[in-house]
């Protein structure tokens, strides 16, 4: 199957950061890449810009990644309580997910996207968890989530 050479604008999870020539599907370089405005065809022009571009992109990603590191100390502080009606033997009615977890985050100024919570599982039972949340490609910050009897 053929390749698609591009040139991605924007760092990307599990693809490249920005500034690197990649080679993607062409399904994926028309249907996602290209219209997000992530990556641009690989050309002379494109690569000259983006060398123009590196300083204010190195000075972006180091932005991104001290305001992480400052959301996962907020994150380490933070208690989350979560009521779930369960019965006798502590097994919940229902099951505990990522965007309840993200939700109660929000509730309290804390903004997480459902999407980098990682769960294993569901939790269905009652007691302490420790959650990792992913911020950043190099952060990832650890919430104590506690299930408890409604």
């Amino acid at each position: 199957m053929a390749s698609v050479k591009l040139v991605l604008l924007q760092d990307v999870e599990n693809l490249g950061l920005a500034g690197e020539e990649i080679s993607v599907a062409p399904g994926y370089a028309r249907n996602y890449l290209l219209p997000r405005g992530l990556a641009a065809k690989a050309s002379a022009s494109t690569l000259r810009l983006l060398a123009a571009n590196k300083g204010k992109i190195e000075e972006q990603r180091r932005l991104e990644k001290e305001k992480a590191s400052a959301l996962a100390e907020t994150i380490a502080k933070a208690e989350i309580t979560i009521p779930m009606q369960a019965a006798e033997d502590d097994q919940l009615f229902g099951s505990v997910t990522a965007r309840m977890i993200a939700d109660k985050l929000k509730e309290m100024n804390i903004p997480v996207e459902h999407t980098q919570v990682h769960l294993d599982s569901h939790i269905k039972t009652l007691g302490m968890f420790d959650v990792n949340i992913k911020l950043h490609a190099n952060v990832i910050a650890t919430a104590k989530v506690w299930i408890v009897r409604a």
